[in-house]
């Protein structure tokens, strides 16, 4: 049965990092894609997540069901960019160059492929980040991570109560689909796509819903227990930093000022090869 993604210990050098160390160096690695559009850098961006993609030990089969929906997403998007702005390259890089028409008022043009090109490699430099992050991070460790760099540690909870839930609602998911299946009611490739959304739909509401009252039972038992009252707490997987800890965070905060200095230093985020 494929799961979806989830913390699997393992003993790789991403897993022994500390869960702080990891979110730190998410979190400025995000923003280093997302505020950058040199082509060099998000380049060197995907090279260097593949190398730790493949360090991770993270296998493709752990984050398939998401993987395939978010590729789903980016064709829709990058299809919708180029529909609704079809010259928005052209406007960015201040040159226009046809490869050829299409229809209408549509001609694909250098420079948009060059834009849209750009933005693919921004969703393939985060992704596996997202993708690494959870399943390398125990989510007790990423609550206290999250508390230590300044995030309410009932917010922290939270989320970590959120990723702790995940593989179990797959796997009611599962069964209620085999037993859906058990009845009659194909919900497996063989069966035409709109009756699978439709018999699908008819598991997740109910699947939601359950989730909710879950959740509420969680809540109750919490506040009972007088969570949230004092302002700080202790916390019982919180790991202290090692020698490569520090050296991971020296390295994206360096990372991260190189590739800024690298980007802004002409006044303008895009790299422009047309010129």
């Amino acid at each position: 049965m494929s799961k979806m993604i989830s913390y699997e210990k393992k003993d790789t050098p991403i897993h022994k990092l500390s869960g702080f160390t990891k979110l730190v160096f998410f979190l400025l690695w995000c923003f280093c894609s997302a505020l950058t559009f040199d082509t060099r850098i998000l380049i060197v961006m995907l090279l260097l997540g593949a190398v730790i993609y493949a360090i991770s030990g993270t296998k493709l089969k752990q984050v398939s069901s998401v993987f395939y929906a978010v590729m789903f997403f980016m064709v829709i998007n990058l299809t919708c960019i180029f529909f609704f702005a079809p010259y928005q390259g052209c406007d960015i890089y201040g040159t226009r160059h046809d490869i050829c028409h299409l229809f209408g008022n549509y001609f694909l043009t250098r420079e948009q492929l060059f834009y849209e090109f750009n933005v693919f490699i921004k969703y393939f430099t985060v992704i596996p980040s997202v993708f690494i992050f959870l399943v390398t991070t125990d989510p007790s460790e990423l609550a206290s991570s999250m508390n230590m760099v300044g995030i309410p540690y009932t917010v922290s909870y939270a989320v970590e109560i959120a990723l702790r839930y995940i593989p179990d609602i797959q796997d009611e998911f599962h069964r209620i689909r085999n037993a859906q299946e058990a009845r009659g009611i194909e919900m497996s490739s063989k069966g035409k796509l709109i009756d699978r959304i439709k018999n699908t739909s008819a598991i997740i509401f109910p699947l939601l819903f359950s989730t909710m009252e879950r959740i509420d039972v969680v809540s109750n038992a919490m506040e009972l227990r007088g969570f949230g009252k004092h302002p700080k707490r202790t916390w019982y997987s919180k790991r202290d930093l090692t020698f490569a800890d520090y050296a991971v965070i020296v390295f994206i905060i360096v990372f991260f000022v190189t590739n800024m200095i690298i980007t802004f230093h002409d006044g303008n985020r895009f790299y422009n090869p047309f010129v």
